[in-house]
């Protein structure tokens, strides 16, 4: 609570971050032909935020490392972990030798939080947990940046995101955490930059883990994706290269799209999803294997007009209800609810016409929740300003 009060000077969140980092393993990758290759991205949080399943895949077809560990869902938001869990099989919770080895092998693997990385954090945010102090900037500083660090990274970039489906629903929240991840992370001796990244709407036409999964796999494909989407998986993914790899931007963007083009980031994602227990096959069994709920339904607008807000936030929380998160830690996931052909900002739209549509267990469920799905869309009759990349900060 005292640091809550008082908060904490740059130097004293340097030295919490490193005695949090050695309270427990650290990684080395002697392992690799070039440890300076190994990244990894943090995002902060948001919904529909599917980035990391398609930009670690990029990453490790243009040559980079990417031993990347995630979280689960928080609060309104989705945790990639509970999205890989869609995929039948697929082991979130290997151990370190297997994890560092599905590294070398494929170039990335996604995988959960070990009990042997930075295990200071787990006992700590339990602790801000009851008192009150999980707000805190140096303790949220700490917390992400003692397990990137134990994961023994170079380069890292963060996502971090700002407006109502985030939880820095300011800029100027979003700019006071980037500042201070950005600032200890150099300390730490790590290459980092943060990019603000708008989060008032869902990101990508989709929210829901399976579906989100079937949306990443589409990407790779190269069978659609979602412009936002692309605009800041480049985003991040030049940061890294341009930071590894000391490409230029232009160079960077060329990589990352032969990168999908070609095939070689779908490759990287099969390769890494069948060696971490999924099916070896998924690219061309994803439609069976994640398995859409009983109903669905399309929410109309009653207007027509543009789209001028999106309550980002309650659309993760009916989420939620719908069984697509939890409430509480020991709640069971229903992987197959969700949203699909979510209307983005500024979009034109008919009356009568569909905002989103949505798979729910059943009809019933489905007509609990249209009134207050639909109230989550604005519409007047004009336009407004909306920057998908905010700014870069380094």
């Amino acid at each position: 609570m005292a640091i809550l009060v008082n908060g904490m000077d740059k130097e004293e969140t340097v030295e919490l971050t490193r005695c949090m980092t050695h309270s427990g393993e650290i990684l080395t990758w002697k392992n690799l032909s070039n440890p300076e290759l190994v990244c990894d991205k943090h995002s902060t949080g948001g919904v529909g935020d599917k980035v990391s399943l398609i930009l670690a895949p990029i990453l490790a077809a243009c040559g980079l490392y990417v031993p990347m560990i995630s979280g689960r869902g928080l609060g309104h938001t989705g945790g990639t972990l509970d999205k890989f869990d869609a995929i039948p099989g697929y082991n979130t919770q290997p151990d370190i030798e297997t994890f560092k080895q599905v590294v070398k092998n494929v170039g990335c693997a996604i995988i959960g939080q070990t009990p042997s990385l930075a295990p200071a954090d787990k006992k700590l945010y339990s602790i801000r947990d009851i008192v009150g102090t999980v707000e805190s900037l140096p303790l949220i500083t700490s917390s992400i940046l003692s397990k990137k660090i134990a994961s023994g990274l170079n380069s890292l970039v963060l996502d971090v995101k700002v407006g109502n489906g985030s939880f820095n629903t300011t800029e100027e929240i979003a700019r006071s955490l980037a500042n201070s991840l950005v600032s200890v992370a150099q300390d730490a001796g790590i290459k980092c930059e943060a990019i603000l990244t708008d989060m008032n709407q869902v990101l990508g036409h989709s929210a829901g883990h399976a579906l989100e999964m079937k949306e990443s796999i589409e990407y790779l494909t190269n069978s659609f994706k979602n412009p936002r989407l692309e605009q800041i998986t480049n985003e991040l993914a030049t940061s890294l290269l341009v930071q590894s790899c000391d490409y230029s931007k232009e160079e960077a963007i060329l990589k990352i799209n032969s990168a999908v083009n070609s095939g070689k980031a779908a490759e990287k994602f099969e390769m890494m999803v069948s060696a971490l227990g999924g099916d070896k096959n998924i690219l061309s069994n994803y439609n069976n294997l994640l398995g859409n709920s009983n109903f669905r339904g399309d929410i109309l607008s009653n207007k027509e007009g543009y789209v001028t807000k999106i309550k980002t936030r309650k659309l993760g929380l009916i989420l939620i209800e719908m069984g697509g998160g939890r409430k509480k830690i020991t709640d069971k996931i229903d992987y197959s609810v969700g949203f699909i052909n979510v209307t983005s900002l500024n979009d034109e739209i008919q009356s009568g016409k569909p905002l989103l549509s949505v798979y729910t267990k059943s009809e019933n469920d489905f007509k609990k929740l249209e009134k207050d799905l639909a109230d989550c869309f604005v519409i007047e009759n004009k336009q407004i300003t909306n920057k998908t990349i905010i700014d870069i900060i380094n």
